[in-house]
């Protein structure tokens, strides 16, 4: 094999030889070729197994077809691969081959000649590589970093499990490639067109989310240096399919050496959509944590936030809106798996009950769709209120609104650590029991520790401490906060006092002092809740966005009208759930009546109206 250098140990010198299509052959000083590279033709892993496990083992990889696109499939005894090769032999055409007995890597084989007889009842299967893709990514501006340092990608196994099939099952296996943080989009776009390269990344971020203890330490391939301002990005990586031939423990199995792919004839110029423009989106920097979303999805979530942000009540609202932070809010809470909800408004003080209409149906609207997500959901609530809150869940699963009761909690504040104690196990910050908040129209402290209606009356002796769980979180990585309001006094619109204090009426003493990682403002709260359920409902459909959800395992989750509709909030439902907050007593905000109105706004052709303007953009 030209450019290898043995020493007199017959131990192996990393060396290189480069032909002129682009092939680079290297060999680490452990003695394993660990690094292949063309210019622009497809490269392929291998995996060699008996005819009697071939068609599990075909529909294994149809299962989780983002680390095993299936290339070809050989005929038993079949050594060539006409529709990727002309003149090839499986036997040879490896650079290096491993071979496996009951799950255990007995050999590493230059050659497979000599087990002929063996392979005459053994079917090949070649599946993508990532290797193909890096000169799209290159073209794109992009730096290889495996490339630059002249060595193997690292890979990783990870504690995603695979869709399993019969015999075959194992964790995700991916290759990491340090991309920089201003060319992650780009990197996104190149690879999403490349489906049988892998297509997208599976991951852009913390490694931890993945399971990944160290990035130092790959368990295939060669550790990469990341460069000051690099993004660890993780794609799907054939060699799962090496990890599966592991754990069925088949007698007898072969594969590829990774980083020793086969070489295809194909060029890489033949793309498949994976179905719209990539956006990238950063949903968190404690742990590091991006989100995958098309261009069209992204657009419909930005234009619910539009429709939103109309100021009817004419209280400056404008002033207070960030573009942006509704697709941000969504993203988050679509990869929560635990979300707890908080809503309530005291600021009738003088009636009972206090509280105003404005924020049960947004928050009901948002824990619907959460659970139809197959979320866990929860409210924490303020003692008094308990009693009302349970009846207005019982009503609401009645109305056919929640499929089941939604766990109802109060907080109050004991110790220092209080907080610490009610969001993770044990008080420890490794262990959160939510990894995401949701305030809505809920009552938010003042600078001076204070809670004020929008009349600057203090009604702090309605309303419990339920601010010191969102600054709780803040200091517990993975969690995600987002805040809902109308008018800056409410929990979570700390983010935006400076402009509260500039433009809204009594706004100097009345702003919320607590932030939210996200604040979603509208011209009434419920409407908020209502474009997150709808949010919620778009990225379910979006067919970039659940790839990334599912780290490309597992089947698509098509969506279905007819689960999907009746779980979105509408005109007829929103409508019953109103009258029977009237029937409990829960008043409009700005007027305290008992009629059918919210902030002193007509259902009828207003709130409705509104309510039917989502439904249409979200179904589009």
């Amino acid at each position: 094999m030209p450019g290898l250098v043995s020493t007199s140990d017959s131990t192996t010198i990393a060396c290189e030889h480069i032909r002129n299509d682009g092939f680079i052959m290297q060999v680490n000083p452990s003695g394993d070729m660990g690094f292949m590279y063309t210019k622009s033709y497809k490269q392929a892993n291998v995996v060699i197994l008996h005819k009697s496990l071939a068609d599990d083992f075909e529909k294994f990889c149809h299962a989780n077809d983002g680390p095993l696109p299936l290339l070809y499939r050989s005929q038993p005894g079949d050594w060539k691969c006409p529709s990727l090769s002309s003149d090839s032999d499986i036997r040879t055409d490896c650079l290096q081959y491993r071979k496996y007995e009951h799950g255990a890597c007995t050999e590493s084989l230059k050659s497979l000649k000599e087990y002929s007889e063996q392979l005459k009842d053994m079917v090949t299967f070649y599946l993508g590589c990532s290797f193909s893709f890096e000169k799209a990514v290159q073209k794109a501006g992009i730096p290889i970093r495996n490339v630059e340092q002249k060595c193997n990608v690292s890979m990783y196994k990870t504690s995603v499990p695979c869709y399993g099939i019969s015999m075959f099952h194992c964790n995700l296996v991916v290759t990491m490639r340090p991309i920089p943080e201003n060319k992650l989009e780009p990197a996104v776009l190149a690879t999403s067109e490349l489906k049988e390269a892998h297509g997208a990344p599976i991951h852009i971020g913390d490694p931890g989310l993945l399971g990944i203890q160290d990035l130092s330490k790959p368990d295939y391939g060669d550790p990469v240096d990341l460069h000051p301002g690099d993004i660890p990005v993780f794609w799907a990586c054939g060699v799962t399919g090496v990890e599966a031939i592991i754990n069925c423990r088949a007698p007898l199995a072969f594969t590829h050496s990774p980083g020793c792919m086969f070489v295809t004839d194909l060029k890489n110029d033949n793309v498949r959509s994976l179905g719209g423009v990539p956006q990238v989106h950063c949903l968190s920097r404690d742990p590091l944590h991006f989100s995958i979303v098309s261009a069209e999805a992204a657009q419909k979530i930005k234009t619910l936030e539009t429709l939103i942000g109309i100021d009817p009540g004419e209280r400056g609202i404008r002033h207070l809106q960030r573009p942006g932070e509704l697709l941000r809010a969504c993203l988050a809470l679509s990869h929560a798996g635990s979300v707890l909800i908080t809503t309530g408004f005291p600021t009738h003080f003088s009636h009972q009950p206090p509280e105003e209409n404005d924020g049960p149906p947004g928050a009901l609207a948002i824990a619907a769709m959460l659970q139809a997500l197959e979320k866990q959901v929860a409210i924490v609530t303020d003692h008094r209120a308990m009693e009302l809150n349970k009846r207005i869940i019982e009503e609401a699963v009645q109305l056919g609104i929640l499929k089941k009761p939604i766990p109802l909690l109060s907080y109050q504040r004991e110790s220092a650590d209080s907080a610490l104690m009610f969001l993770c196990e044990n008080g420890n910050p490794g262990r959160p029991r939510f990894d995401h908040l949701v305030a809505i129209e809920r009552a938010g402290m003042a600078a001076d520790g204070n809670y004020y209606n929008a009349r600057k009356v203090n009604i702090k002796h309605l309303v419990d401490p339920i601010d010191e769980l969102f600054l709780a979180a803040q200091t517990i990585p993975g969690v995600t906060t987002t805040g809902v309001g109308d008018g800056g006094n409410e929990l979570g619109m700390g983010k935006v006092k400076d402009a509260v204090k500039k433009h809204i009426k009594n706004g100097d003493v009345i702003a919320c002092d607590v932030e939210a990682d996200f604040t979603v403002v509208a011209g009434v709260s419920n409407w908020g809740g209502y474009a997150i359920a709808c949010g919620l409902h778009v990225l379910r459909c979006c067919e970039l966005h659940d790839r990334y959800l599912r780290r490309a395992v597992g089947f698509p989750r098509a969506p279905s009208k007819s689960l999907w509709l009746p779980v979105l909030p509408s005109v007829t439902k929103e409508e019953k759930l109103l009258k029977a907050l009237v029937q409990l007593g829960v008043r409009s905000g700005k007027t305290a009546s008992l009629e059918m109105e919210v902030d002193g706004l007509p259902f009828y052709n207003t709130h409705s109206v509104m309510i039917e303007k989502l439904l249409q953009e979200a179904l589009q």
